[in-house]
């Protein structure tokens, strides 16, 4: 699989980074700025981190368990915490440790849906690289992945994302067209539908 490298760890590893800097955006996340808009134009920032939290603790919880079970398959009646960012570390600490225990060789389960454990490993890296940058770029602030999990997620992304997927009322806005030699996150923006340069409104 393209997404697991010779060693099987470095999509954990690389997720861990991600997620790491992800929480430190997270909880220095002003709530005076959770009314402001993003780049998924369904979401402002409290709903984007509803999204990014309540989906974060969902898939943690479903590796750590030995059958593999999620404890949603929605986030119906979800409520970020108070302290969003504790959240984040807890549910990325949790998801480390059941990866690193082998948690990725059997499904993932949400509700009666199951997907292979590596494939959703390689969804949930390419996902919040993207919701990453959605919340930064809302509000202001940076975002730099590793290079790595970009290339990793780029390699991915096209084996997920049918034209079925992208457009108009669809789970992904359409492509946007992005210069072959742009840095690799800024590709896996517009593959995924964002606008590289897109930025809050003043």
């Amino acid at each position: 699989m393209l997404w697991v490298t010779e060693s099987g760890q470095r999509t954990t590893d690389l997720l861990s980074t991600v997620l790491d800097d992800l929480a430190e955006l997270v909880e220095t996340t002003p709530p005076d700025q959770r009314s402001r808009p993003t780049p998924c134009s369904e979401y402002d920032v409290q709903d984007l981190l509803t999204h990014i939290v309540g989906w974060l603790t969902t898939f943690a919880a479903g590796y750590a368990d030995p059958e593999g079970q999620a404890p949603r398959s929605d986030l119906d009646g979800y409520t970020v915490p108070a302290d969003a960012g504790a959240e984040v570390r807890a549910a990325a600490h949790q998801l480390e440790k059941a990866l690193r225990d082998g948690a990725a060789q059997r499904p993932l389960r949400l509700g009666e849906s199951a997907m292979p454990g590596e494939l959703a490993l390689g969804m949930i890296l390419w996902e919040y690289q993207v919701h990453g940058w959605d919340l930064a770029r809302a509000v202001g602030r940076p975002w730099s992945p590793p290079d790595a999990a970009a290339r990793e997620s780029l390699a991915f992304a096209p084996t997920m994302l049918t034209p079925d997927d992208q457009g108009e009322g669809m789970p992904f806005a359409a492509r946007v067209p992005v210069p072959e030699d742009a840095p690799a996150l800024d590709r896996l923006l517009g593959l995924s539908g964002r606008d590289p340069h897109w930025n809050a409104p003043a």
